[in-house]
């Protein structure tokens, strides 16, 4: 009799949610109040818990549902801070009830779960493949460096020094030479091309590794700022001077268009000040991205070393006339902090909003009251249709409620629904939600694949305007110092302001208002003043000023 029971309420609740998509809004918000008394809406899928029958039970379930309004947003339960409230409990939440990652008993260090490391899989793919068609080739070096290795290159030790973890014990017995735990490897590849270039025939060497890092910092955040994160190092020797700042650009650009086109975060591109450049590097370039909250976020980065490295090394070559050369080289790396810029400029108070080209899942079909007859096969039908497209889909045809299904397929930003229940079927057609507006059309079933493949590069699209859009509207230009204070202060957002170049003046900035330099901006900038937004000395640098993570 009791499995009768829950039998039957299932059966109710599945009707009940087919209906509430088509009855007006003044009536959806009375099922939400029916619905959160009698526990028809299971929670968010982090806070599931079977529907029971008993009625002790269901007001127990109801003191613990936190349910909201069934308002423009849709939300079914309180599953996140508000970013709004608290952005950064916002971001906390987000990548754990999204389940992206979990805290691991190593300080400091995350576990990526599946959700998280198929977003990275998908980076890693996509970069991979644009580094391939400029002639890259991948590598892999030791994860450990001498001490003394590390000390041949002054500046770059004296950068990563406070950062690096030390391996002092093989097994019980003491090392004869500490080992670094590399935070970057330039000076594993300096080694290697110490031996492996002899001639200008040699080269270009132009090689990429993927692997993980380990820098020891002391404030960190999930993918933003962790003691391990994985990334990728490009490392490549060159001729010339000229060869090696070709290099240097075109990764950057190479950056900059993966942004654009795939994250759909637009950029500024744009040199690092000698303040903020990498250490050992003759000149830095990045990306600097804005997210939902104002700050910015270094996205990329790619470095000219000059000689300097090499001349350290002593990696020299034989040129065309027989004479010894120095290399030239170029280093440039992106990491796991992408997903925590793609969080914080797309999500919303619901989770994630994932764009399409980097979607693990593009499509999550959803069946409708799917114990009747021919809704579930119609929905693998369908599913197997949207494969054979190209399109990445997947079916929810578990036992939970198509409500608890929906909450969980906007927590985890999938950027299309498609919903198919009994009439659907009947009347030949779907329904399909876009993740990011939440818009609901009608869709033929013969006609999906081919509406869906338009619909994801429309939201694609949508998506980068939209982020466009809004880092636009949070620029701001200054040109006194006063003006300067109190737009850091009361307007977050990207602040353009002129510089003397004094670095005196930049680190005046920083302690007066912790915004720092975040580039000079490539290309002819229109000056703000003539002068100094500090120290009102003449200027003819324009700069992005801005807090960062």
């Amino acid at each position: 009799m009791k499995i009768r029971r829950i039998a039957a309420l299932r059966q109710l609740r599945e009707c009940m949610t087919a209906l509430i998509r088509v009855v007006p809004p003044d009536i959806r918000s009375l099922w939400g109040w029916i619905s959160g008394v009698f526990g028809l809406f299971p929670p968010h899928a982090t806070e599931y818990t079977h529907l029971h029958t008993e009625p002790c039970r269901f007001a127990a379930m109801t003191q613990e549902r936190r349910i909201i309004k069934m308002g423009k947003d849709k939300k079914l339960v309180e599953a996140i801070t508000s970013m709004e409230t608290d952005f950064a409990q916002w971001y906390t939440d987000v990548v754990k009830k999204a389940e992206l990652i979990d805290y691991s008993s190593v300080k400091g260090c995350m576990v990526i779960k599946p959700a998280g490391y198929a977003i990275w899989e998908n980076i890693q793919h996509e970069l991979d493949r644009r580094f391939k068609e400029t002639g890259v080739e991948n590598v892999y070096m030791p994860m450990f460096i001498p001490e003394s290795l590390l000390q041949k290159e002054k500046d770059h030790v004296e950068g990563f020094a406070p950062e690096v973890a030390w391996v002092t014990h093989g097994g019980l017995n003491p090392l004869q030479e500490r080992l670094c735990v590399r935070p970057t490897s330039e000076t594993l590849f300096c080694d290697f091309y110490a031996n492996d270039v002899q001639s200008y025939r040699d080269l270009p060497k132009c090689y990429n590794q993927w692997c993980s890092v380990v820098r020891w910092e002391k404030e960190t955040r999930p993918f933003l700022r962790s003691r391990e994160f994985l990334w990728q190092e490009g490392h490549t020797a060159h001729a010339t001077a000229e060869d090696a700042q070709e290099r240097t650009l075109q990764m950057l650009h190479l950056y900059a268009d993966f942004c654009d086109e795939v994250l759909a975060i637009p950029v500024i591109r744009g040199q690092k000040t000698d303040k903020e450049k990498f250490a050992g590097a003759e000149a830095t370039y990045t990306i600097e991205a804005l997210m939902h909250d104002g700050k910015a976020l270094q996205s990329g980065t790619s470095h000219n070393f000059g000689d300097g490295f090499a001349k350290a090394f002593n990696i020299q070559y034989t040129d065309k006339e027989n004479k010894l050369q120095y290399i030239h080289q170029t280093s440039w790396g992106m990491s796991t902090r992408l997903i925590g810029g793609i969080i914080m400029v797309h999500g919303d108070d619901s989770g994630l909003v994932l764009p399409p080209k980097i979607a693990p899942t593009q499509v999550m079909v959803i069946p409708i009251q799917q114990h009747k007859e021919g809704v579930l096969d119609k929905a693998a039908e369908i599913r197997d249709t949207l494969k054979q497209a190209g399109v990445r889909v997947k079916m929810d045809d578990s036992e939970k409620s198509p409500g608890w299904k929906f909450a969980e397929q906007e927590m985890r930003g999938i950027p299309i629904r498609l919903e198919l229940g009994p009439k659907d079927i009947e009347a030949n057609k779907c329904i399909l939600v876009r993740r990011d507006t939440r818009e609901k059309t009608e869709c033929a079933l013969n006609e999906a694949p081919a509406v869906i493949t338009e619909l994801l590069e429309t939201i694609q699209k949508d998506m980068f305007a939209r982020a466009k859009a809004h880092r636009d509207a949070h620029i701001s230009d200054v040109s006194t110092y006063e003006e300067l204070k109190d737009t850091v202060e009361h307007k977050p957002g990207f602040i353009r302001a002129m510089w003397c170049g004094d670095v005196a003046c930049e680190n005046k900035i920083k302690e007066d208002t912790t915004a720092t330099s975040r580039c000079i901006p490539f290309g002819e900038q229109e000056a703000i003043s003539d002068v100094c937004v500090c120290c009102g000395k003449p200027a003819h640098k324009l700069i992005y000023w801005g807090k960062a993570y």
